[in-house]
């Protein structure tokens, strides 16, 4: 599938040209946190967004695929390393260090919620290059990915900014994080203004959290999603201001979507009522030893890891023998809608609940020409809903297969998540209306969640101010595609592909 047009007036007026390679050229990516492709739309449409739609009309707006786990975090590994989440190294927002080697005693596991988000930079893929090391002179706002910024040249970082941020975390208040937003805005204008920098990449936090609290529809989450549409207008008419607007390039993406909950499974609860101990957050340590270390993320997906005191990962089948009454405890509960069961690097198992229960398998071999191949193999049933078995697809065919679904991209994001090291012996995706973490764990109670399969989770938008080469299908095409506006050349292995189009970097 191509990516589809985000909201109405959809054909793009190349007033400026095409986008192409441009050595003098500079960027600004505008990351919308937490909005979902059809919001950005309609808000476009009904005149909300004037900068914005402004955008759409010259270059264009298109819906393309986060990465899964569908989360703060672990989704931006895509727009500043090219790589989806798994690859990247955070498979998701809360993760248990098998190993042992980035997390420490006495629970070995990760969190990046809160104050723990300063260990991401240390966690990602240390043999992947960000943009930032790539792009020399880059500044960023707020940037949860940021190795290879200056402290100098990353908005939003000095101690008092952090305290900020702690407050708005801890309090749940949403007005100090729509506050943070607009002071971020300001700043990162006047940063652009007076350095010109070659790449400017900022993200806007406000709207995922107005979401939580009160729904994407919500008064707050559209007030929080003009924010972006004011800082937009500023970079654009300082730009015009000083004869540098035709060399400059301004994207806006999101990282993931929201949607309605209404239950909250809470996994811990359940692995007890199965007469499993556990461990999770907030209390991820226990005196005795833990049957089942519960890792949720958004809090629509989870990991289970199993036995976490092993340090060696296992596969299934070998698991089943004492795991296989719990998988199938799960697979009939309301709230799961997608087990996955990784049987190797390369292979995962998939099993779905409700109408559609059945089981298949999801595998990623290496293609005869280069490159991966992706297959979906059903067992009984039809867990994605493709309609009939799928051989040895590259990834363009895959994402096209998957695109009219309810899981867009579910093949290639299913293979690349299951089949990383820091994975769990078992994910979860969630059911529509439901998240796997009790609401009274969290500072303000969740009425909206994310990180699962579903489209609702997975279609952001991308806006740009001038019409690209090709059609964009990831947020994993982001990094390429800057790389290559700017006369960078594109490392190798990358999960995305440029839509700019003169340099070689096709997906593996």
């Amino acid at each position: 599938m191509k990516g589809t047009d985000c909201g109405a007036a959809q054909q793009p007026a190349a007033a400026s040209g095409p986008l192409d390679k441009m050595s003098s050229a500079s960027l600004c990516i505008l990351v919308a946190d937490g909005v979902r492709a059809d919001t950005l739309g309609r808000m476009m449409d009904d005149a909300a967004l004037p900068a914005l739609a402004r955008l759409r009309a010259e270059g264009g707006a298109y819906d393309i695929t986060s990465t899964f786990p569908s989360v703060t975090g672990p989704a931006y590994t895509p727009f500043v390393m090219g790589r989806f989440a798994g690859r990247a190294g955070v498979p998701g927002i809360r993760w248990l260090d098998r190993e042992r080697r980035r997390a420490s005693f006495p629970d070995y596991a990760r969190d990046y919620a809160g104050t723990g988000m300063r260990h991401i930079d240390g966690d990602v893929e240390p043999g992947a290059p960000t943009i930032f090391e790539l792009v020399r002179g880059s500044i960023a706002a707020v940037s949860i990915v940021s190795r290879g910024v200056a402290r100098r040249d990353h908005v939003g970082t000095t101690y008092a900014d952090m305290l900020r941020a702690a407050r708005a975390v801890y309090s749940g208040n949403f007005d100090r994080w729509l506050a943070m937003d607009r002071d971020v805005g300001r700043r990162l204008a006047r940063r652009v203004r007076e350095t010109l920098p070659p790449l400017a990449f900022a993200a806007f936090l406000a709207a995922d959290k107005a979401s939580h609290l009160a729904g994407q529809d919500s008064a707050i989450a559209r007030e929080a999603i003009a924010v972006v549409d004011d800082v937009a207008a500023e970079l654009r008419a300082d730009a015009e201001r000083a004869g540098r607007w035709e060399s400059t390039h301004l994207w806006v993406v999101s990282d993931h979507g929201h949607s309605p909950v209404t239950g909250h499974d809470d996994l811990v609860e359940v692995m007890r009522s199965l007469r499993h101990r556990t461990v999770a957050h907030p209390r991820p340590y226990s005196a005795r030893p833990a049957d089942v270390a519960v890792m949720v993320s958004g809090n629509a997906m989870a990991h289970l890891y199993l036995d976490p005191a092993r340090r060696a990962r296992e596969w299934w089948p070998a698991l089943g023998e004492r795991w296989g009454a719990l998988v199938e405890a799960l697979v009939s509960r309301e709230s799961v809608d997608l087990v996955l069961l990784p049987h190797s690097p390369t292979r995962t198992e998939l099993r779905a609940g409700g109408p559609r229960r059945g089981a298949a398998f999801v595998t990623a071999e290496p293609g005869p020409g280069g490159g991966t191949r992706y297959s979906y193999l059903p067992e009984s049933g039809d867990p994605l809903g493709l309609g009939a078995e799928l051989r040895a697809l590259p990834p363009d065919e895959a994402y096209d297969a998957c695109a009219p679904t309810d899981y867009p991209d579910a093949m290639v994001q299913i293979a690349q998540l299951a089949g990383a090291p820091r994975s769990g012996d078992v994910i979860l995706s969630a059911a529509r209306g439901w998240d796997f973490r009790a609401s009274r764990y969290e500072r303000v109670p969740h009425v909206s969640s994310h990180g699962a399969l579903h489209r609702e989770h997975m279609l952001v938008p991308l806006l740009l101010s001038r019409p690209p080469a090709r059609t964009p299908r990831r947020t994993a095409d982001v990094m390429p595609s800057a790389l290559e506006l700017l006369g960078v050349p594109v490392p190798p292995g990358l999960d995305g592909a440029s839509f700019v189009g003169t340099q070689s970097s096709a997906p593996r």
